[in-house]
């Protein structure tokens, strides 16, 4: 994996384009290079996957052509075969160029893989990027008096001047744990969507090159399962193509089980943690020796958490709200010394119906009890998020399961810096809410376009590449995904008995130990309303800072949850260490 940058349409002296490439050096740590023409200059920072030589480095040129990227194109081999080449080298990035050569802004349309790229037309003089369908590779830009500036990471851009923060990005983070795209929290700064393309000739112009469909193809369990299978035992190995060794993080839940399933005994990595009743390696371990893998595990134990407050802001550039970041930063540093390359199972809760609180969205109906503390109770009190939720529908009742705060919490929580009168919280998922489809496939749909992209793989890039690890999610290569969306959703969840990927299950169960699967899931999580209980300074201190900046109004004896907890705990360092202003 990589990081890339570039300027267009004027060509600054004094090593700035020297200095973007350097803040990258995580992110490629092989070989740093930059490249400059008249009007552009393209860097690039790599770690060395595919063709470890001198002749995979880029930026890399053929012809008028000279593309900077970030990614891996699985496909590549056999999209070489259909290429007249000359060839230099045994990459897929030079697969990538003539591919663009060939087919101009329509490659896009040829690549199964994750990836962000650039690519500089000298002829025409112009710019060409692209993101990866589902937005696992990042690529971030900046509108200049006369030109244009992109990079993989936020940091980079800030190169070129600290913009300040936008307060509806800030008012955001309340409501999602993240910056949705294509904002993020500086003015000035934007995040090109996942399946989007970017040009650049004087003029900016960005369009969507995939849209998938959600109609029901598929609605027959037979069916569903023997496809299902026939497309794992394609797709997984596919992405362990590589020059270097590939590792699996191994959580011991359904996704990640499945991706050990379909390889030959992988090298797999697990973080457990100091308190029982979250810890997942017991269930991880199990797997492992199930299937013979090569496991490693460490524990994460309280006193990370100052670390972890210190160290978070820089990763993420942004406030970034989702506790688990540190986890996965802590498995990726774990795995770090031993691979370069880890596979991972993002995707498959959303793809397939998985997440328990889908039921509870679907049946739980308010009683008279619940009104009651709804309503009469402080938004804080325990017991209070529950009963709000419960009170709440559709999409309300959506946002608040998904967010770290009820839009009742909100409303009390939120200081007079973010209230923005007339204010559309609910802008980002609103575009995404399809009422059309039904309740699980809607949910589907919603997960697929928002929080999958804008938490949990923004998450993985950032916790994994701060120590130049690569994470593929094979789940996520898009021909599963449009396989996913055409189920009936009676095949992915029973809501009834609250049991969800019941194709994944069907496929997988006879080849787990009896009864594996029944047990909860806990994921990658981390105690922290535990660890901070146990230093309330930390949090107390967070709360008098976010007042005395007008960002909240300080509730009267909270009791916070786990993520909102970490999201108050992480804005506010993220602002003591970033200088941001307003």
């Amino acid at each position: 994996m990589c990081g890339i940058v570039g300027i267009v349409g004027t060509t600054p002296g004094g090593g700035l384009i020297e200095r973007m490439t350097q803040r990258l050096s995580h992110r490629g740590p092989d070989h740093q290079s930059v490249w400059s023409h008249p009007g552009v200059q393209l860097g690039h920072t790599r770690l060395a996957i595919l063709d470890l030589s001198p002749a995979g480095n880029q930026p890399m040129s053929a012809g008028p052509y000279t593309i900077t990227y970030n990614g891996e194109i699985y496909n590549f081999r056999a999209l070489r075969r259909q290429l007249r080449g000359p060839f230099q080298s045994n990459s897929d990035t030079e697969v990538l160029l003539h591919v663009f050569a060939r087919d101009g802004d329509r490659c896009v349309d040829q690549l199964r893989g994750m990836f962000a790229f650039a690519v500089w037309d000298a002829r025409k003089r112009r710019l060409f990027a692209a993101r990866d369908r589902l937005g696992i590779k990042p690529l971030y830009y900046r509108e200049l008096p006369d030109g244009l500036a992109f990079a993989s990471e936020i940091k980079a851009l800030l190169e070129l001047g600290q913009p300040p923060v936008d307060l509806t990005a800030l008012r955001d983070y309340f409501t999602y744990k993240y910056i949705p795209a294509p904002k993020t929290i500086y003015t000035g700064i934007r995040q090109l969507p996942p399946a989007h393309t970017l040009s650049w000739d004087g003029k900016l112009t960005i369009k969507r090159y995939w849209s998938p469909t959600s109609s029901c193809e598929v609605g027959d369990f037979d069916e569903a399962e023997a496809r299902l299978g026939e497309l794992l035992e394609e797709i997984v190995p596919a992405h362990t193509i590589s020059d270097v060794p590939v590792a699996v993080f191994l959580s011991g839940g359904i996704d990640s089980t499945t991706l050990v399933a379909h390889l030959d005994r992988p090298r797999t990595f697990t973080l457990g943690t100091d308190i029982p009743r979250r810890d997942e390696a017991p269930q991880a371990r199990l797997i492992a020796e199930h299937f013979g893998t090569q496991h490693q595990e460490e524990t994460a134990v309280a006193i990370d958490l100052d670390e972890a407050l210190d160290t978070i802001p820089g990763v993420f550039d942004e406030p970034f709200g989702d506790s688990g970041a540190w986890a996965t930063y802590l498995v990726s540093r774990l795995a770090r010394r031993h691979v370069i390359v880890a596979l991972s199972g993002e995707g498959g809760d959303e793809l397939f119906g998985g997440y328990q609180w889908y039921s509870r969205w679907l049946t739980d109906r308010a009683t008279l009890r619940h009104r009651a503390v709804a309503a009469l109770f402080p938004p804080f009190f325990r017991g209070a998020r529950p009963s709000q939720r419960r009170v709440s529908s559709g999409l309300d009742r959506y946002a608040a399961f998904l967010g770290p705060f009820t839009p009742h919490q909100r409303r009390h929580l939120l200081g007079p810096l973010l209230s923005q009168k007339g204010y559309d919280d609910l802008w980002h998922f609103r575009l995404y809410w399809r009422q059309d489809l039904d309740p699980v496939k809607r949910m589907q749909w919603a997960d697929l376009h928002t929080y999958l992209p804008g938490d949990l793989l923004t998450k993985v890039d950032r916790a994994s590449m701060a120590h130049s690890l690569e994470v593929r999610p094979p789940l996520l290569d898009h021909k599963l995904v449009e396989f996913a969306l055409g189920v009936d959703g009676r095949l992915l969840r029973d809501v009834e008995h609250n049991r969800g990927k019941l194709i994944v299950r069907r496929l997988m169960e006879p080849r787990v130990p009896d009864g594996f699967f029944e047990r909860p899931k806990r994921g990658f999580n981390l105690p922290i309303k535990t660890w901070a209980r146990n230093r309330p300074e930390l949090l107390a201190g967070a709360l008098a800072r976010l007042t005395e900046a007008g960002i909240i109004h300080r509730p009267r004896a909270p009791r916070f949850t786990n993520e909102q907890t970490w999201t108050l705990l992480a804005l506010d360092r993220w602002l003591k260490l970033s200088g941001a202003s307003w």
